[in-house]
């Protein structure tokens, strides 16, 4: 994925969640609704979150300095930390906070059949943004399942995209039951359930997220399949064996390798570096991210000793 991947479902998911946002606000002015006010602030978090994961793409790509050497790509890492603190701290604590209250100080709801239109008017803007999202996915999740997606994707906006619009979605379902509820029953106690459990949704997502961007932020190695790739690559030509070998994305489009390879006793110092530079190329070949590669050449003990 390029430094500006997942930038198309990012930029959908701002423009849906800022409408829809304004939208929430509105219908809770005028209905009175916890559900709508719960939804409301979960989408201006949302919104927040898109514009700090636009920002983390744009000042991940400064380049590196003396005090930085490997640059800034875990940027990107960092703000998605943060967003799915905001989703918890503003979307899930707000949501429990103000469903409890409801349900123990129940407020009748006025004019409920607006805040059905406007909720549904979002699942629309919602799925849109999520179609968006899953696409932009596609291309980079290959044979995996979405859960293996999400757990073992490097680049972390989509991930993030993808489950705040899915929970955004389940989120506009619990209102609208709320809501729904409330006008056919007249007990606006179902409004505050709806809210509590929007915030209970929130919470668990957000917890997914600060999990997996937090190994993402502290530095995760290269997955099994393209290690093997790596390691595949190095053992050819005049490369006996990979004797040490150490990785980590230094960002998502960023994976620096760090091996021992064993080469022939034989073999001058002209053609060490030759086998050296050979192996590199083979490398990036196959695996276009790892940018940085620092092979140390050693002789391969037992082989050695035999000869």
């Amino acid at each position: 994925m390029s430094a500006g991947g997942g930038t198309k479902a990012i930029l959908a998911a701002l423009a849906a969640n800022a409408g829809i946002a304004v939208a929430k606000f509105g219908g809770f002015l005028f209905t009175g609704s916890s559900s709508m006010l719960a939804e409301a602030v979960h989408s201006v978090a949302d919104t927040s979150n898109q514009g700090l994961l636009l920002l983390g793409q744009k000042t991940s790509q400064r380049k590196p300095t003396p005090e930085h050497p490997f640059g800034y790509g875990r940027d990107r890492y960092f703000y998605s930390f943060v967003v799915a603190l905001l989703l918890f701290s503003l979307g899930s604590v707000f949501a429990l906070y103000e469903g409890i209250h409801k349900i123990q100080h129940p407020e009748p709801l006025h004019s409920a059949w607006v805040a059905v239109v406007i909720l549904l008017i979002a699942i629309g803007l919602e799925t849109f943004s999520f179609i968006t999202a899953i696409r932009e996915s596609k291309a980079i999740k290959g044979e995996l399942t979405w859960w293996q997606f999400i757990r073992q994707a490097k680049t972390p906006e989509l991930p993030v995209v993808l489950l705040e619009d899915l929970g955004a979605l389940i989120g506009l379902v619990l209102a609208l039951g709320g809501v729904g509820l409330t006008a056919l029953t007249g007990d606006p106690v179902w409004d505050g359930i709806g809210t509590a459990c929007i915030g209970v949704l929130l919470g668990a997502i957000a917890i997914v997220l600060i999990v997996e961007t937090k190994s993402l932020l502290i530095g995760e190695g290269a997955t099994r399949d393209v290690l093997a790739e790596i390691v595949g690559q190095l053992e050819s030509e005049r490369v006996e064996k990979v004797i040490h070998i150490r990785t980590q994305y230094l960002g998502p489009d960023e994976l620096l390798i760090a091996a021992k390879i064993g080469l022939a006793p034989s073999l001058s110092v002209a053609e060490v570096a030759a086998e050296i530079d050979g192996a590199e190329a083979r490398v990036r070949a196959k695996v276009p991210a790892a940018r940085l590669i620092y092979l140390e050449p050693d002789l391969e003990r037992g082989r050695a000793a035999t000869a």
